[in-house]
Formats: structure tokens, C-alpha cells, sequence
């Protein structure tokens, strides 16, 4: 410290902390002069003293004048040492770094400006310091003061200039404190680090895209920033980065498609366009190296097809459509199971399309990876069966093939339409709903006798009494009306002459004994018109409620339908089907006389002309057994009274044993009946019990007699009656 005293006049060291800029000045002029001669003779020990002196006693004073003079005084230092400097950059530069942090901005202006002059002087060699000084120049690219602002734009383009032409620079170090300042939320730091980011990927010798996972997802960060320009800076950054990936032979997509995933789902529209957008070119790009990220890409992409903005989502299709074509063995990072659960996370979109999609993407997997699929699919099974209540008619037809792809295996085919029953019985909405939409669409993919027997076999062991009638009426009127169960119902009106159809008519006879009205429906669709007059009379008074009286309009009104075209045809030979007669003349003696189904019925069987009856054939028919009147042909075989061909006699048609079916139909009728008695007894008996919990509950409120000052009436004077 004395050695610098003595080589410095203490009239400059005055100079130096005065408060006027130009004394100042002056007093750097001289220390610059005093420098050089040192640094001329090789002194260096005393420029040590000096740069020590003015970092001590004034960069470091309590003093802003004295701060303000020790700036200014090492940059005239730094100028007189010249190529000299750089031996001693490690005393200059910390202390103005320092001084950035500085409280007073003229202070924090002049360390700039020492900063800019020292720069100037040794050029590469303060490289070393460029973190330090990165840092500093980043926060006071925000300062409140605007002329600090400005000194250090200045700097900034300088240092900027300097790390251009520099082969000393290390981008490994500086990447990390990127990585740091790229979450700044500050405008002006972004556009200082936006700026950087487009300098450094400039030069050639820098490999800024090697480096892009570290700060990619900063600058899509910046995209939603309330500055238009800053938008603009970090998009024309990212536009030229995503030109370079395409030029490059190598690129780290696996990390940057982590990030991309994260920004498709951002509130931002830019934000998502552009994530979306470079989402797009790494499926084209990538190849094998994305397969381990598709199932998050996929999550990404869903969403986006049911974008609010029609340019996300044509940019979201199309990559869909890409992904979707790439062919990736499971055996290879692919992931099967990653992917099925993010399409089934995507069914409970509130979005139809990327449903849709979801939908899709399981149905492709089915058709390229059956076997692994199948090892999920207790994973999916439950999310598919939801599915069917979904609002949308595509998106269940959709979930509809899926299902049938998934039942070509005789296993999953009756788990499928056990799962199916079990979901109508938890949701009657949905059999009520869309029940047709998907019984119909099943027997389409699935074949219909196929389906129905599975659903026939399920049903017939039914416990839930109440629903397995619904559900049989359910399918009942599938059966008469759905033009995809014409071939069933073709092959059940022969149910007496085709052993195919009799086994079917078999098949649903059991569990179509759960409703009367579907028996009967059977019984004229497979022309079995003696049972159904059978039915008919078997029924007893318990039957014929109003349940009963509204399936049996439904059906009166279809009799008028083309399905039923045979039967009214086959009212002109009533010589011939005699039992058909019978049969509808029951359903017309169960209908009241005020109703409309009577009418219609009454009406059709009046335009039967009377001189196709014939008296004695009707007189046959209104006694005894139904199944007695059988007339023989030649060959041995026996036509029934309406006309149907029968190889057995007595009470079996075509092996068909009609009483013990008509027995069987009584005894389910026999559990309805009970299990309606039940029901109304527990009902009758909750309604008691509240009743007298009721009474118990105003009993004690009620005043004894004797509590009251009244006295007794004459008659509770009187004895026992």
C-alpha cells in the first residue's frame, strides 16, 4: 500500500474521488500514465500495489464518489497495461464485477463502463471470467435505472463479439447456467437471453443444437410471453433450431420429446401450434429412436385433435396418422401396455374426436399386436364396457367393434356378453337407451344366432327376476323388427321343418319364458301356432296386468309390420292354420274392447273372407289337448292342424316337445308370480312398520287422562262391557 502511495501523487488520488466526473477523468489519465511506465519497466510487483490499492481504498469504499473513481481508475490501469493485462485480470475484473450489485445505478453505469474499457483492452483473454460476467450482464439487462440499461447493452454486444471470434470459450460451462436463467419470467432477461442463444448458434464451431435439451423448453416457455417481440424472438429461434434437426444426421430426440409432450398440453394456442408442429417432424424424423417416448406422444396428441384451433388440429391428424403407421416390434422398447393406457386414460375425454381416436388406436393395436393386447385386457375391459354409454352413436360403434375384435376368441366372446348382460343390469338406462344400437350391431360383427343364444343361455339362469324379463322383452323386439335378424327369423318360421331352427327355437324358448309376450312373439315367428294358443290359455289372472296389456299392443302393432306378412297371408287359409285362428282370437279376448290394439286386431281378422272357413275344421279345435289333432300323410310323417309337417307323434313336432315346453313356461311364470308376491308383501310390511313407528313416535306426546283437569266422563265410570 505504500509503495502504490508513493507512486501515485496524492493530488490524483484526491482527483479520483471527487465528485466531478472530470477531475475523475483526469486522475485516470494519470494512473493509465503511471501504469505504462511500470508496465514499460517490468514492474510488475508495483502494478500489483497499484491495482490493490484502488480495489481496496476506493472500489470497496463506503463512498460512491470513491467507488466511482476506483472503477474508472482500473480501467485506466488495464489501458496502460495493455497486452500486459491479462496477468492481472484476476485483481481488475472481480472488483467491477462487484460493483454491477451496486446500490447506487451511477456506480453500477460506470462499472459497466470500466467493464466495456477493460473488454476492449484484452479481448479474449477475460473469456475465463464469462460466466461471472454473463450472469452480472443478465440481471442488469433488467435494471430500473435506463441508463444502466443501455452501458450494458453496450457491454453486452461487445463481450457478444469477443466470444464470436474466441476459441477459448466453453460452451459445456456456460450451458448450465443457460439452463438456470432460462426460467427468468422478466421480459428483458428474455430478450437477453433469446439473444444469446441466436449468437452462440450462429457460430459454426458451436454446437448449440447438442446442447438444446438443456434449454428448449425455456424458449417455449418464452412463447407465451405478454411481449409480442419476445414471442416472436423465441419462435424464429426455435423455427431455425427445428431446420437444423432436420439437417442433422444426429439429434438427442428421446429428451426433447419429454419436453414437447409437456408444452402440446400448454393453455397457450402458440405454444401448443409449435409444440404440436415439432411434434410432427420427430415422428417423421426420429425413427427407432423415439419408440420408448410413443405412448407419451400419443398422450399428447389425443387431446389435440379435438383442438379448439383447426391448425393444431389438422397438424394433431396428421400426426396421428403418422404414428400410427410406423411398424415397432414389441420385442424392441415398444411399449403395448404404455400405449393402451394412455388410450384408455383418452376415453373419459370429454372431446368426441379423441375418443374416437382412442378408440382407433385400440382397434389398431388389436389388429397388429392381438397377443399382447389380450395380456391387458383386463386393464381396458371395464374402460370399454363404460364406453357403450357413451353419448356419442360413433363412439359406441366404434367401442363396438373393438369388442368384437376382442371376442373372436371363443373365451372373450362369452366373457364379452356376460360383461355386456352384467352392465345392462347395473345401468337400465343404457339397456333402455342404447340397448338396440348395440345388441344390433354385435349380431353385425359377431353373427346374430351366435349372439343371441350366448344371451339366451346367460339369461335363462338369471336371478334378477325384474330385469331378466325386461331384458328378454329387450331382445324380443330386436328380433321382430332389426333388419340385420332377418336371417334368425328366417331360420326360426322353419323351426318345425329345419332341425337348425328347431334348435334355436329351443335355445331362446328358455329364457324367453321370462315374458309371456316374448313366448308368444316366438311362437307366431316360428309358426308354432298351437303353443302359442296353449300359452294363451295358460295364462291366469296375475298375468294380465299392465305390463302384460303394453307388450301385447307392441306386439299387435307389429303383427301389421312386413316381418309379419306370412302370418296375415296365412289368414286366408284358416282351414289350414286353424290354430293361428285360435291363437289371435286368445290375444283379442285379453285386450279391453276400448283399446286400439283391439280395434287393429279385430279389424284385421274381420277382413279374413268368410268363405275360406271351414266349420268342422274350427270345431276340431275347441277342445282338449291342442297337440291331439294331427292328420296322417303318406310316407308315415303328420301334418298338424295348421299345416306343419311333423315326424313324431303325439305332443313332439319335429322333435320339438311342446308340453314340456309349455311346462316349463308355467313353472318361470310360477317364480314371477312368487316373486311378485314377495315383493308386494315387503313392501306392504315396510309400509306397516313405519306406520307404527310412526304411532310410537306421537304416543308419548299424547296426555294421560289423568293429567288433565277434566273430570271423567260417565262412561268411564262404568264397568267392564
Amino acid at each position: 500500500m505504500a509503495d502504490a502511495l508513493s507512486l501515485i501523487p496524492a493530488a490524483v488520488l484526491r482527483n479520483l474521488a471527487d465528485k466531478l466526473y472530470e477531475k475523475r477523468k483526469n486522475a485516470a489519465l494519470e494512473i493509465e500514465g503511471i501504469v505504462k511506465q511500470l508496465a514499460a519497466a517490468g514492474d510488475h510487483d508495483k502494478i500489483t500495489a497499484v491495482i490493490n490499492l484502488l480495489t481496496t481504498e476506493f472500489t470497496y469504499s463506503q463512498q460512491a464518489n470513491h467507488r466511482k473513481g476506483g472503477l474508472i481508475g482500473l480501467a485506466a490501469a488495464t489501458v496502460g497495461l495493455t497486452s500486459e493485462a491479462a496477468q492481472h485480470l484476476e485483481q481488475i475484473v472481480p472488483p467491477v464485477l462487484n460493483s454491477f450489485s451496486d446500490q447506487d445505478s451511477r456506480v453500477r453505469y460506470y462499472a459497466c463502463e470500466a467493464l466495456y474499457n477493460i473488454a476492449k483492452v484484452v479481448r479474449g483473454d477475460f473469456i475465463i471470467f464469462f460466466n461471472q460476467i454473463f450472469d452480472a450482464l443478465c440481471k442488469l439487462s433488467a435494471d430500473s435505472d435506463a441508463n444502466v440499461q443501455s452501458a450494458a447493452h453496450l457491454l453486452d454486444r461487445l463481450v457478444k463479439d469477443i466470444v464470436t471470434e474466441s476459441d477459448q470459450f466453453s460452451i459445456e460451462e456456460f450451458i448450465p447456467l443457460l439452463r438456470e436463467r432460462m426460467n427468468v419470467l422478466n421480459p428483458y432477461v428474455r430478450q437477453f437471453l433469446v439473444g444469446w442463444i441466436t449468437v452462440l448458434d450462429s457460430v459454426p464451431d458451436i454446437d448449440m443444437l447438442g446442447f438444446l435439451p438443456d434449454f428448449l423448453d425455456g424458449l417455449f416457455n418464452m412463447l407465451s410471453d405478454s411481449s409480442h417481440e419476445i414471442r416472436q424472438q423465441a419462435d424464429s429461434a426455435l423455427s431455425e433450431f427445428l431446420q437444423e434437426i432436420k439437417n442433422s444426421p444426429s439429434v438427442d430426440y428421446g429428451r426433447m420429446a419429454e419436453i414437447l409432450v409437456q408444452r402440446a398440453g400448454s393453455l397457450d394456442e402458440f405454444t401448443r401450434l409449435t409444440a404440436i408442429t415439432w411434434i410432427n417432424e420427430f415422428v417423421k424424423l426420429g425413427g427407432d429412436q423415439l419408440v420408448p417416448y410413443y405412448a407419451a406422444i400419443l398422450g399428447a396428441i389425443l387431446p389435440c385433435i379435438s383442438d379448439k384451433e383447426e391448425k393444431i388440429r389438422v397438424v394433431a391428424r396428421e400426426t396421428n396418422e403418422e404414428l400410427r403407421a410406423i411398424k415397432a416390434d414389441p420385442a424392441e422398447a415398444f411399449d403395448v401396455g404404455a400405449i393402451l393406457s394412455i388410450a384408455r386414460r383418452q376415453l373419459s375425454s370429454e372431446w368426441e374426436a379423441t375418443r374416437i381416436e382412442a378408440l382407433h388406436w385400440i382397434s389398431t393395436l388389436l389388429n397388429k399386436y392381438r397377443t399382447e393386447v389380450l395380456q391387458y385386457l383386463n386393464d381396458i375391459f371395464d374402460t370399454l364396457l363404460k364406453a357403450l354409454s357413451d353419448p356419442s352413436d360413433e363412439v359406441v360403434l366404434i367401442v363396438l367393434d373393438v369388442h368384437a375384435c376382442i371376442a373372436k376368441d371363443p373365451q372373450h366372446f362369452r366373457q364379452l356378453v356376460v360383461f355386456l348382460v352384467h352392465t345392462f343390469r347395473v345401468d337400465n338406462s343404457l339397456l333402455e337407451k342404447r340397448g338396440a344400437l348395440i345388441i344390433r350391431r354385435l349380431c353385425v360383427l359377431l353373427n346374430a344366432e351366435r349372439v343371441y343364444r350366448e344371451l339366451s343361455t346367460i339369461l335363462e339362469g338369471e336371478s334378477d327376476l325384474d330385469f331378466a324379463s325386461i331384458m328378454v322383452q329387450a331382445l324380443n323386439l330386436i328380433l321382430l323388427t332389426s333388419s340385420e335378424l332377418s336371417e334368425i327369423r328366417d331360420l326360426l318360421k322353419q323351426s318345425l321343418v329345419n332341425p337348425a331352427g328347431k334348435d334355436l327355437y329351443v335355445s331362446l324358448y328358455a329364457s324367453w319364458c321370462h315374458s309371456p309376450m316374448a313366448i308368444i312373439s316366438l311362437c307366431l315367428l316360428a309358426q308354432t301356432y298351437q303353443h302359442a294358443s296353449a300359452v294363451i290359455q295358460s295364462l291366469v289372472e296375475e298375468d294380465i296386468n299392465v305390463k302384460f296389456l303394453v307388450q301385447l299392443d307392441k306386439l299387435i302393432r307389429l303383427l301389421e309390420t312386413p316381418v309379419f306378412t306370412y302370418l296375415r297371408l296365412q289368414l286366408l287359409e284358416p282351414g289350414r292354420y286353424t290354430w293361428l285362428f285360435k291363437a289371435l282370437y286368445g290375444l283379442l279376448m285379453l285386450l279391453p274392447q276400448q283399446s286400439a290394439a283391439f280395434k287393429i286386431l279385430k279389424t284385421r281378422l274381420k277382413a279374413v273372407p268368410s268363405y275360406s272357413f271351414n266349420g268342422e275344421q274350427l270345431k276340431k279345435t275347441s277342445s282338449g289337448n291342442p297337440y291331439q289333432f294331427l292328420h296322417h300323410m303318406s310316407g308315415g310323417s303328420q301334418i298338424s292342424e295348421d299345416g306343419d309337417i311333423t315326424v313324431d307323434g303325439g305332443n313332439s313336432h319335429n322333435g320339438i316337445n311342446f308340453v314340456a315346453r309349455l311346462q316349463q313356461f308355467q313353472q318361470m311364470q310360477h317364480q314371477h308370480r312368487v316373486h311378485l308376491k314377495t315383493q308386494a308383501q315387503s313392501r306392504k310390511n315396510s309400509a306397516s312398520l313405519s306406520n307404527k313407528e310412526a304411532q310410537r313416535e306421537e304416543e308419548p306426546r299424547r296426555p294421560q287422562l289423568s293429567e288433565l283437569n277434566v273430570p271423567p266422563s260417565r262412561s268411564s265410570k262404568r264397568g267392564p262391557v
